[in-house]
């Protein structure tokens, strides 16, 4: 990972931790969220496509960090052992 992404990532995460947490986790439960912090503004969707979509829409030369409300990623590589 870049350093840029890597910044992207880390203040797109604080705008989440300290402004979007309560709100999203209330009332957007495992949709996802694309957060440009440059802006500060975010973009929800149903799926990661639509949240990246809407930010690259609206920011085409800016970079956003998506990931799932109320989980650590976007999405969860693994399996289940029975």
């Amino acid at each position: 990972m870049s350093q840029t992404t890597e910044n992207v990532a880390d203040q797109a995460r604080q705008i989440y931790e300290e402004r979007l947490r309560v709100t999203l986790e209330e009332s957007h439960m495992n949709e996802f969220v694309a957060i440009e912090p440059v802006s500060g503004e975010y973009f929800l969707g149903r799926t990661l496509s639509d949240a990246i979509g809407a930010s690259r829409k609206k920011y085409p030369d800016r970079l956003a960090h998506a990931f799932r409300v109320g989980h650590r990623a976007a999405i969860h590589f693994g399996f289940q052992i029975r």
